[in-house]
């Protein structure tokens, strides 16, 4: 079982801030494949994973990162800082 939090305009996109998702997806790759699949709302979110950066347990990933042994996954925009 996978946490999954949205942040941002993810969430907005998407309706929700987290959910719990039982999955196969090996990969963040195939993760975002299953959850833009899902409906309207998901794939307006996910339409662009080059706007995205992820999070696997905190630590930034990339989209190739295995999800074994994963317990969260964070979805967000890309951060500017100042």
């Amino acid at each position: 079982m996978l946490d999954i939090v949205y942040f941002a305009w993810v969430r907005e996109r998407i309706g929700i801030p987290r959910e719990q998702l039982e999955t196969e997806a090996a990969t963040v790759a195939e993760l975002v494949t299953e959850l833009a699949a899902r409906d309207a709302r998901y794939q307006a979110a996910f339409a662009d994973p080059t706007a995205l950066r992820v999070a696997l347990d905190q630590d930034l990933a990339d989209f190739a990162a295995p999800l074994a042994g994963v317990r969260e996954v964070a979805f967000f925009p890309p951060m500017t800082g100042g």
